[in-house]
């Protein structure tokens, strides 16, 4: 389920955070039967499309749905529920700590939860985009997971149902 990304302007807005090492050690880190990496670059990648195809700031899109999820802990070791509250400042932090952000890239970071986690609402469009391709791509994961244990494929050809409505 490894995501190939084959655009030159996407890869150049957001090399330094896939060649950050901290930043790849997500590929370490389970989550929605991938990994946390792939998880990101799947919703960095959809908002980028999406938001150049809107005429929105597909930049910060990228970079932030990119380090939305940027956090080691794995959830064996912590309450989902304490989690899922927690972890976008978690991400927004350790972003921080390593890269420059703008307001929208933070406010993306922080309100992507929304609405399961309303502490931080979205203030940008953007922030809306990656916080509902991270629910789809939550799962489209999990279907693709399950359905490969089953040697099923209805995940792939329903995400590719609803990424030709944007294409």
């Amino acid at each position: 389920m490894k995501i190939v990304i084959d655009d030159y302007e996407y890869n150049y807005l957001v090399e330094d955070i896939l060649k950050n090492r901290k930043f790849k050690k997500l590929e370490d880190c389970p989550h929605h039967k991938t990994n946390r990496l792939e998880h990101s670059k799947r919703v960095s990648l959809n908002a980028y499309k999406i938001c150049k195809k809107l005429n929105l700031d597909y930049v910060s899109a990228a970079r932030a749905g990119l380090l939305h999820d940027f956090f080691t802990n794995n959830y064996k070791e912590e309450k989902a529920g304490k989690l899922m509250k927690e972890h976008p400042i978690i991400a927004s932090y350790n972003s921080k700590k390593y890269f420059k952000l703008n307001q929208k890239e933070l406010n993306i970071i922080e309100s992507h939860m929304f609405p399961l986690n309303v502490k931080v609402k979205p203030k940008y469009i953007e922030s809306y985009i990656v916080s509902t391709i991270d629910k789809i791509a939550c799962v489209y994961e999990k279907i693709v997971g399950y359905s490969s244990e089953l040697n099923f494929k209805l995940g792939e050809k329903t995400i590719y149902l609803f990424l030709l409505m944007f294409s």
